[in-house]
Formats: C-alpha cells, sequence, structure tokens
C-alpha cells in the first residue's frame, strides 16, 4: 500500500511542475507576442534639437537632399479645389503636378486615361518615375482637399536618406496590414518608388484586380504593393510623438480634443510642426494659407536657423 501512495504522491508533484513549467513559458510568450504586436507599429519621428548648431555648409548640403516632388489626385468635379490649390501651398512644391482620369483642359492636369482611384494611384507613380526618378528624392502624393506645409515636411526629412526605401504618412493598422492613409498624404522615398516601379508590371505582385485586392481602397492596395519589396509603413511623428499627417481638419481636431485638454487645448491638438490637414473646402484652404504663411504676431519672433529657399521662378511667398 505504501508504495502506491508514494508513487501516486511522485505523479501529483510532477503533474504539478509540468503544469508550473507550461504556465510560465505560456506567459512568457504572450508577453512577447504582447511586446511584438507593440512594435509592428513603427513611428518614425521628427529631428530634434541637434540640427539648430549645424555648419552652414552642412546645413546647405542637408537642405539640397529634400527635393519634393508633389502629385496631387483630381477630378473634373474637383474644380475649384484644384483652383485653390494651385493658389496656395502646392507653389512651396519643388515641382508639382496634378493627376486625372479624364482629359479637362480647366486642370491642367496628367490625363492618365483610367478612372479607378488604385488605377489613377498607379498610373501617377509610374509616370512620376518614368519622368522624374532623378530630379527628386520625395515623391509627395496627396488629395486636392489636403493643405501641405511643405516646409515643415522638409524639416521632418533632414535627416532622412531618399536612398532608403521610407513610406511614410499617417499609418493605420487594419488587421495584418499596416497601411498610409492617403487623407493624409502618402510620401515616398526614391528608393521605395524605384522598388513599386519594378511591380508595377508583375501582376502577381501588384495586380490590378484578384478577388479582394480589387475592392480594397487604393491607399490600401499600394501598401500590398510596397509590402512585397520589404516597404514598411512608418507613421510620421514630430520630437514629443504628435502625429504630423493629420487625416483631420483643424477645426475637427481642435473639437475633439477641447473636452479631454481642458485650457491646452491648442497644445493637445496638433503638432506645432505639423505637415498636412485633410477635409478642407476651397475656403478653408484660402484660410490656411492666410493662418500658415501671412498672419504673423508682432514682437514675436521665431529664430528658425533653416531656411528653405522656393523654387526657381516659383511665386510662392
Amino acid at each position: 500500500m505504501l508504495p502506491e501512495i508514494t508513487w501516486f504522491l511522485r505523479g501529483m508533484v510532477l503533474g504539478c511542475c509540468v503544469f508550473s513549467l507550461i504556465t510560465m513559458f505560456g506567459s512568457i510568450r504572450q508577453g512577447h507576442e504582447k511586446q511584438r504586436t507593440h512594435h509592428e507599429h513603427h513611428h518614425l519621428q521628427a529631428p530634434g534639437q541637434e540640427l539648430r548648431h549645424l555648419a552652414w555648409e552642412a546645413n546647405a548640403n542637408l537642405q539640397s537632399s529634400t527635393s519634393v516632388y508633389c502629385m496631387v489626385l483630381v477630378s473634373p468635379q474637383d474644380l475649384l479645389l484644384w483652383a485653390a490649390v494651385k493658389d496656395s501651398w502646392i507653389t512651396h512644391c519643388d515641382k508639382a503636378e496634378f493627376f486625372s482620369s479624364e482629359d479637362v483642359k480647366e486642370l491642367e492636369s496628367v490625363n492618365v486615361n483610367v478612372s479607378e482611384p488604385w488605377l489613377v494611384m498607379k498610373a501617377a507613380y509610374k509616370y512620376a518615375f518614368d519622368h522624374h526618378q532623378e530630379d527628386y528624392n520625395w515623391f509627395f502624393l496627396i488629395l486636392p482637399d489636403t493643405f501641405a506645409v511643405i516646409e515643415n515636411l522638409k524639416y521632418f526629412l533632414l535627416t532622412k536618406d531618399p536612398a532608403q526605401p521610407f513610406y511614410l504618412g499617417h499609418a493605420i493598422k487594419s488587421g495584418e496590414l499596416e497601411y498610409i492613409s492617403v487623407n493624409g498624404g502618402i510620401l515616398l522615398s526614391r528608393e521605395a518608388v524605384r522598388r513599386l516601379n519594378s511591380l508595377l508590371i508583375d501582376p502577381e505582385k501588384c495586380p490590378k484586380r484578384r478577388g479582394l485586392f480589387g475592392s480594397l481602397p487604393g491607399d490600401m492596395q499600394l501598401a500590398f504593393c510596397l509590402k512585397y519589396t520589404g516597404v514598411l509603413a512608418e507613421n510620421a511623428e514630430d520630437s514629443k510623438g504628435k502625429d504630423v499627417f493629420n487625416t483631420k481638419s483643424v477645426r475637427l481636431l481642435i473639437q475633439e480634443a477641447m473636452p479631454h485638454h481642458g485650457n491646452k487645448v491648442i497644445e493637445g491638438c496638433c503638432s506645432d510642426m505639423a505637415v498636412t490637414f485633410s477635409g478642407l473646402s476651397p475656403n478653408q484652404m484660402h484660410v490656411m494659407m492666410y493662418g500658415v504663411y501671412r498672419l504673423r504676431a508682432f514682437g514675436h519672433v521665431f529664430k528658425d536657423e533653416l531656411l528653405f529657399l522656393p523654387p526657381n521662378g516659383s511665386n510662392s511667398d
């Protein structure tokens, strides 16, 4: 009887040990998975204070690497928005072109002869690569209801190497896919555009239509294509961790900040170095232009040591 009790107790002890080990390893695995999920979302921040003390020659070299080619996707019904964009922020790009699904003389746009948003986007990137791959380091695709502060964009890019495959903007995670929302603007480096171009003619890796893929928005399809080349979406933030590519207007962002930030609504709303605001009407586009480039508070002096000069022949402010 005694040997049977002894073996029973040994079995109980061994079972408890095995259960403890399984529980411990399971907890480690779960913690690792949580940590991995957290870090799947890439965060890329703007440069810090170190740039304020660079020599003039170093500043000049950095600024020359931030040439930006702006690509605006328009349609015939966007005529008023097109006019507002044309007369406002887009003059600060090194070069800008509009891409349309139709040949509309008033739009002064490149007709890509396709109508589906994803195909228009693909055609715009193909055109940009074929005509400007060696001329500019950064390719900025945007919708006509979005206002962009190009100087802040260039500041954000000062320490980024365009020879590396960057895919930047307002990152959104949908299931296993992380993509950059076109509403806030999509920024690709020269290397990312080169990799994308290598796929545009490959229907297996960057298809025109294939089941569910063909029904996805263009910005999500772009993310699928870039993922084949190892180019992943990265969320652009300032040095304090605030988004700089915004998919909403200033008005909406302030409204959302009011219940949560009390007397510090503006600080809680938006980054001081914001690059884009979206969902604007033509009138709001002009208001933004006035606020960003015209209005000055007397007695307040901003000592920015970096100066981004407008491109030659530009009528920008």
